[in-house]
């Protein structure tokens, strides 16, 4: 095993960008591999659910375009977590084109290993059935009820896939849904690497520069990683890492400020240490993993709910914006006596940003109240069709709806938009964001081989 082991996280996400200084700085060592994670739920589950992707083809296109031959030169292996936002099939194949195209362009010939993450209905019907799914983070007991509704679920698995892809000599590795981590700590462990360095190393990776300061995941990290530490150091003279800096990103969506969990267990960090070790470089001792107890998968899935239409407008009136609930109520029950011939099958929602969209009605309004606020109203339907009929009449009563101390007849909303209601299109939500035990059940996630330029 080599004492050191050298890579580039190309960004915090495929398609938000990077320097092409740091492009330049980071090629000009020796790099063993380069990784880029592409996958989130951030954005919700309308991304999962739909098979599209939240960062745009263009995007994508322009951050693999500009590394791609230059690391099949060099024999740089590119590994590309999550594919297309979501990780699942849909999504996978549609980095696959975009690579396909750039390699058309660019005269490219080489090998690339495909690993799809999606999961049959029937193993969460099994699964469900022999309750070995659990809730995770959070979520509330998995309904068995939703299967029929989720559309595209995926595992989240975590290193061994990607370990078995970088085996077949694959000069890119495209992966479906995936933990972060795994993107940047496959080829560490492969290689032999300590895993709690190599997986908390990745964990600072995924996020690109984002560790650093200026903090950005628009940009660069290259990591050295040792048998005993690894150091993070952004490629761009721009930004620097700081202990403190480094220290925090290490905590990034985590409760724990001592530990976070991957599927290969728990990685401890109540002795690690971190210490500026050049002017823009932080070095990390002491990290160990803890293995896990049992193997488990994360599972995601989104279920249909229907479709939604919103309209937004801005209201000025004080009396108005002290009286948004007694609007609220008198808009719900108009809406209701009018679409009661049609359905009864809708939802209304409002949010009173300026008020208290943001953080709900669960603290006292401010006071004084704000000068303006602008009222986003939401309906969703099983059809389209039926849910621009619901905002349509929400959006008129809201417009002329009676409250304390009005003093006119006029119009109530000021609409920055015409038309003022918008389609949303499909609504998803997440019903599947839990964990399965793996004891006894024979799933594989086995890279596919292909022969990208002949």
């Amino acid at each position: 095993m080599s004492d050191e082991l050298r890579y580039l996280s190309l960004c915090g996400m495929l398609g938000y960008g990077y320097s092409p200084v740091s492009l330049e700085n980071a090629f000009a060592d020796k790099l063993d591999f380069i990784g880029v994670d592409a996958g989130s739920t951030d954005p919700g589950p309308y991304y999962l659910g739909s098979g599209k992707s939240f960062v745009k083809t263009l995007q994508m296109k322009r951050d693999l375009s500009l590394v791609l031959k230059r690391a099949l030169d060099r024999k740089i292996p590119i590994i590309i977590g999550s594919a297309g936002g979501s990780g699942a099939r849909p999504h996978v194949e549609r980095v696959l084109e975009v690579i396909k195209e750039i390699a058309s362009e660019q005269d490219l010939k080489f090998k690339l290993a495909v690993i799809y993450s999606d999961v049959e209905k029937s193993l969460l019907e099994k699964a469900a059935a022999e309750g070995r799914i659990h809730p995770c983070g959070g979520s509330p007991e998995f309904d068995a009820n939703s299967i029929p509704r989720i559309c595209n679920p995926v595992a989240q698995f975590g290193t061994d896939p990607i370990i078995e892809a970088l085996k077949t000599g694959a000069d890119v590795i495209l992966s479906g849904r995936c933990c972060d981590t795994a993107v940047f700590a496959a080829f560490p462990i492969m290689k032999g690497f300590p895993a709690g360095l190599a997986l908390h190393a990745a964990k600072i990776a995924e996020c690109g520069a984002l560790c650093a300061r200026p903090a950005g995941a628009n940009d660069s990290l290259v990591v050295t990683l040792r048998k005993d530490s690894f150091t993070v150091e952004p490629p761009d003279p721009e930004r620097k890492c700081t202990p403190d800096s480094v220290a925090a990103h290490s905590l990034y969506e985590q409760p724990d400020p001592y530990c976070f969990y991957e599927p290969e267990g728990m990685i401890d960090m109540r002795n690690s240490s971190f210490e500026q070790t050049g002017e823009r470089a932080v070095t990390v001792r002491g990290t160990v993993l803890v293995p896990a107890a049992k193997e488990t998968l994360k599972l995601e899935g989104a279920a249909f709910c229907g479709f939604r239409s919103i309209t937004i407008a801005g209201v000025r009136d004080p009396n108005a914006i002290a009286n948004l609930d007694a609007v609220e109520a008198g808009v719900r029950k108009a809406v209701a006596i009018n679409i009661k011939n049609i359905t009864d099958d809708y939802s209304l929602r409002f949010l009173r940003y300026g008020v208290d969209a943001a953080g709900g009605r669960l603290e006292a309004p401010a006071d004084p109240l704000p000068r303006e606020a602008a009222l986003v109203i939401e309906a969703i339907a099983p059809t389209q069709d039926i849910a621009d009929t619901a905002i349509s009449l929400a959006r008129s009563s809201a417009l002329h709806q009676q409250f304390p101390n009005r003093k006119s007849t006029a119009g109530n909303l000021a609409f920055p938009f015409s038309p003022s209601d918008f389609k949303g299109g499909e609504v998803y939500e997440f019903s599947l964001y839990h964990l399965m035990d793996m004891e006894g059940i024979d799933l594989e996630f086995r890279p596919e081989i292909i022969e990208v330029g002949k």
